[in-house]
């Protein structure tokens, strides 16, 4: 996956700020400059600019992303000015209050479980719980339903593979995948309880044996299977084809 190329001399915090303030309230709104500059932040820099602006000018940068930017751009923008695991755990909360959630809206979950450091994870739990005074697991297990929680509730990051297994277990997900079965205990076992590692070479052995393994059915359950399959096994992939969306 790509990583966020910085400039060789990176502003101050200050530096950064005014020149955000000038860009959002010039004459037209520069878009290019607030991407440019926010683009290539990492998070405790960002962290920085977002707590220096509020000290210039008695204002939240996320308010004025949000009210001077439209549409994806004002709220990719604004999302990504928040501290990841509470930007992560806001997102999981708007998907969940949609009511009983489908594949579209439970894609989110499934991209920040299986695209993200078990660390990362444990902070957007903590995230979670902080802001909405509910446990991660609660509200999943109230809003989705019971086949489908399955594979959204946790991955478990051990690094231990056994091949063996790995090279098995391709076999029944290739049997379950071909008789349009994607709602079998046997497949549901193996995304609930292998290891993301032990996960990515059981995917590694279905490519080389069986190659069409994003063909797992239509309904929402084999849509969402697709997802974790791509999340672990080819994430840049997977987001290439989301920015591609919304392009």
């Amino acid at each position: 996956m790509a990583t966020l190329r910085l400039p060789d001399v990176v502003p101050s915090p200050t530096q950064d700020s005014e020149r955000l303030r000038v860009a959002l309230q010039g004459w037209g709104v520069d878009q290019e400059v607030i991407i440019w500059i926010l683009g290539h932040r990492k998070a405790v820099q960002r962290k920085k600019i977002k707590e220096t602006y509020q000290q210039l000018f008695k204002e939240s940068i996320i308010h004025c992303l949000q009210s001077t930017l439209s549409g994806v751009l004002g709220k990719a923008m604004s999302y990504w000015m928040e501290e990841p695991p509470e930007r992560d755990a806001k997102l999981v909360e708007k998907t969940l209050k949609r009511g009983k959630a489908g594949i579209t809206q439970l894609q989110v979950i499934v991209e920040i479980a299986c695209a993200s450091s078990p660390n990362h994870l444990m902070a957007v739990r903590q995230a979670y719980y902080s802001l909405f005074d509910c446990s991660l697991e609660e509200a999943i297990t109230s809003k989705v339903s019971s086949s489908l929680q399955k594979v959204v509730h946790s991955l478990r990051y051990t690094k231990l593979v056994d091949l063996n297994v790995a090279k098995s277990e391709a076999a029944k997900l290739h049997e379950a995948i071909e008789k349009k079965q994607s709602d079998r205990d046997e497949v549901m076992w193996i995304l609930s309880t292998r290891n993301f590692f032990q996960l990515r070479a059981t995917f590694k052995h279905y490519k080389q044996n069986y190659q069409a393994i994003m063909s797992s059915g239509s309904d929402d359950l084999g849509s969402l299977l697709r997802v974790v399959i791509l999340c672990i096994d080819a994430p840049e992939k997977h987001f290439a084809e989301v920015v591609e969306i919304y392009k």
